[in-house]
């Protein structure tokens, strides 16, 4: 094997993902001499594993759908529609695959080093780089890298459940999910959030049983309450079980899937057997930073992640160690790829010395991309009456849109919830076609301080989804003129 490689950078970035390589790309463009260490695939679980393929995974199902159950009253005749499981996930692989050699592309565009490999720190300003585990010389020392500063943005690992550790293969979390190489007749989702949901929509609609378990009494419990409740109409229509206020127990392992004890959180004697083919535990994550630090280092750590200075003016993003910096998902919530991008190129900025403002965390926009998707941003109504905040309401639903009944979506609606007293947009909370592209205009509004007013006088084109938000703003002050 070739002699260990010794270089000194401006900054070493360790992981690939939304993260680490958006901001190596920005350090890069700021002048910097950098390199990004990554022991998988560049682009990270987000590009690979998460965001992107999903969306294939969905799109797909959608399609599949439609097909199977709208095209009559389309005037299109599809007899016989059936699928091929291999293709279907094997267009998901090709979407990650080309976004993959982006990133690559990217990177030498930049001038970025790449080293493949795991990374560890033993000291402020210098990580040694390891061979990956499926190589020859997996665990040699194969470079140490020197730096100024090093940026963690090494990402999450899912949490699982008790006394049911992830096997790959019956207990599974979202990577396996999105590649199982054959299709289960039954999967069992325990958890309601994005993920279980999106997985959930997709399977039903090539046709698994599938059977939700949540342990708060509705689905999507970040969500806003009319949000919950029309996503869980939705998908006991689409046949998905549903099962709120229900607490796992036990999984058990069987030669053919696994058994589930769940019960009623209120009263535990209400309990049943839950079999299944499968699995998905989608309860939340932790930050991923196993093996990465020295002990001797110090890094402070906080509820399983890498504790910074973040969330506060003027963040830089530094740990409690000097020249070592963290970003994204393993830093903590909000958990999301978008927002582990902006923190990396905030670091990143101030770190070459730049004044840009701060980020803000209360306007993040979320989104879910089952059928139907939803998007949101902002206070929900709960959290408004929480805070004693005087707000006004305004829903327009997609029962009501042109658009919306041209393209046969009408499920749905747009939810805004503005200040009493100035108007300010507070939250808005959507279900719907298309509502995770909507959203984009309510963080432009919520980043401006924009009121319910400057929206209404903001001329929306017609006929388009987006005139839902135009009379949801008119509704916070009763002046809705299509519903």
């Amino acid at each position: 094997m070739a002699a260990e490689q010794d270089q000194t950078f401006d900054l070493v970035v360790v992981g690939g993902g939304p993260a680490g390589y958006v901001g190596a790309i920005r350090a890069a463009q700021l002048g910097m001499k950098v390199a990004c260490v990554e022991r998988d695939r560049l682009g990270g679980v987000c590009l690979n594993w998460g965001c992107i393929p999903t969306k294939a995974l969905l799109a797909g199902a959608e399609f599949y759908s439609k097909l199977n159950h709208d095209a009559d009253k389309w005037g299109i005749t599809a007899e016989n529609v059936s699928h091929n499981w291999e293709k279907v996930i094997g267009r998901s692989r090709g979407v990650a695959d080309q976004l993959n050699k982006g990133v690559g592309f990217l990177f030498k565009k930049n001038k970025i080093t790449h080293f493949e490999g795991h990374a560890y720190i033993p000291a402020p300003g210098k990580v040694q780089v390891f061979a990956p585990d499926d190589t020859e010389h997996a665990g040699e020392a194969t470079a140490t890298l020197k730096a100024k500063n090093i940026l963690i943005a090494t990402g999450a690992v899912p949490r699982a459940l008790p006394g049911a550790s992830f096997d790959g293969d019956k207990v599974i979390a979202a990577k396996e999910a999105m590649t199982l190489k054959d299709q289960p007749e039954k999967l069992l989702i325990v958890g309601s959030g994005a993920i279980g949901m999106e997985f959930a929509y997709f399977y039903n609609a090539f046709g698994t049983e599938c059977t939700v378990v949540e342990m708060v009494d509705r689905v999507m419990p970040i969500e806003d309450a009319d949000v919950s409740k029309t996503v869980e109409k939705a998908f006991k229509k689409q046949g998905i079980n549903i099962k709120t206020g229900t607490i796992t127990k036990s999984i058990e392992v069987t030669d053919s899937g696994v058994k589930a004890v769940v019960a009623d959180v209120k009263d535990d004697s209400k309990s049943e057997t839950i079999e299944a083919d499968k699995v998905l535990v989608a309860i939340g994550v932790r930050g991923r930073y196993d093996g990465l630090l020295a002990d001797k280092l110090g890094v402070e750590l906080f509820k399983d992640h890498i504790k910074v200075d973040y969330r506060k003016e003027g963040a830089t993003y530094e740990t409690s160690v000097k020249g070592i910096f963290a970003v994204g998902d393993v830093i903590g919530p909000p958990w999301l790829a978008h927002v582990a991008s902006e923190e990396a190129v905030l670091c990143v900025e101030r770190m070459a010395g730049h004044s840009v403002p701060d980020m803000d965390y209360e306007s993040i926009p979320g989104c879910t991309y089952c059928h139907p998707q939803v998007a949101s941003i902002g206070l929900t109504e709960a959290a408004c009456k929480d805070q004693g905040l005087d707000y006004n309401v305004g829903t327009f639903p997609f029962q009501a849109s042109g658009k919306a009944q041209a393209l046969g979506e009408t499920g749905g609606f747009v939810k805004m919830i503005t200040g009493k007293k100035h108007g300010e947009v507070l939250g808005c909370h959507m279900v719907g076609e298309n509502v995770t592209e909507l959203i984009a205009e309510m963080g432009l509004a919520r980043r401006l301080e924009a009121t319910a007013e400057e929206i209404i006088s903001t001329v929306h084109a017609h006929p388009t989804l987006s005139e839902a938000v135009h009379e949801a703003a008119l509704g916070t002050d009763g002046r809705m003129l299509h519903f």
